[in-house]
């Protein structure tokens, strides 16, 4: 990474509190570790993601989490919309796409990171946030950032799930870990840049970690050194074809990359 490219602005864009350390937190990390202002943006504070609390109380909490996951990877930045859990791709995104804008459009970004077509494992919300996303970064014309989608490899997650049964832990009945593990990086379009982000991988799971509400107590993501490296060191972006030349901040940090 150049120097000039340092001093830039990298926006990331997700739906809930702990999209971002799932997603990418060992990318958003190396970047604020080389210098740069990330900034996190949260649609939404996911205040409906349990049955165990009221939804104002979770999402104070969430809110919380995020905060320390995003003092955990270094970020500059943390901005909550408050759009409702649950709703992100149908209601309010006129104001949502309103709202992204007047946040791009003076902090100018090098480069924007946010979900894939598929969201990862297919989540309405989050699928809302890269329609979204996409549609205000495209509308920038030649002035768009590079505009990156986060992706996940298929087999991942069922490894680590597997793992963990063979732990001796069960799947709860709701919430994240109720998700077929199979689901994650299903169907997904292959990843273009692959970012080696091992020596980050334990600050990535620590931010993990941070999301108490959702991971839970012996979560499958609970892992050693050892295997934090070997499931969370390697993170998968491709890269919107858009009009404007863009950045090249996630090409330089990829130990692969094509177009």
């Amino acid at each position: 990474m150049t120097s000039s490219e340092a001093a830039q602005t990298v926006v990331a864009v997700f739906a809930h509190p702990d999209d971002e350390s799932l997603a990418c937190g060992g990318t958003l990390a190396r970047l604020s570790d080389a210098g740069m202002h990330v900034v996190l943006v949260c649609a939404s504070r996911g205040e409906r993601a349990s049955t165990s609390y009221e939804d104002q109380e979770l999402g104070r909490m969430r809110a919380t989490e995020l905060t320390a996951a995003a003092t955990t990877l270094g970020m500059s930045e943390v901005i909550i919309l408050d759009h409702p859990d649950g709703e992100l791709r149908w209601a309010q995104g006129t104001e949502l796409q309103a709202e992204l804008t007047l946040l791009l459009e003076p902090r100018q970004p090098a480069a924007v990171i946010t979900f894939g077509e598929d969201g990862l494992y297919w989540h309405d919300d989050h699928i809302g946030i890269f329609e979204h996303t996409t549609a205000v970064v495209g509308a920038l014309g030649r002035r768009a950032p590079a505009l990156y989608y986060v992706t996940m490899v298929p087999g991942v997650m069922t490894e680590i799930v597997a793992a963990a049964r063979e732990r001796g832990w069960t799947a709860p009945s709701q919430g994240f870990w109720s998700l077929p593990p199979d689901a994650f990086g299903f169907a997904a379009r292959p990843a273009t840049i692959i970012v080696d982000v091992a020596p980050w991988a334990t600050r990535k799971l620590a931010a993990i970690q941070c999301h108490r509400s959702q991971v839970g107590v012996g979560h499958p993501l609970e892992l050693d050194e050892p295997a934090a490296m070997r499931w969370l060191g390697v993170e998968h972006f491709h890269r919107a074809d858009l009009p404007s030349a863009g950045s090249q901040i996630l090409e330089s940090l990829a130990c692969t990359s094509r177009r």
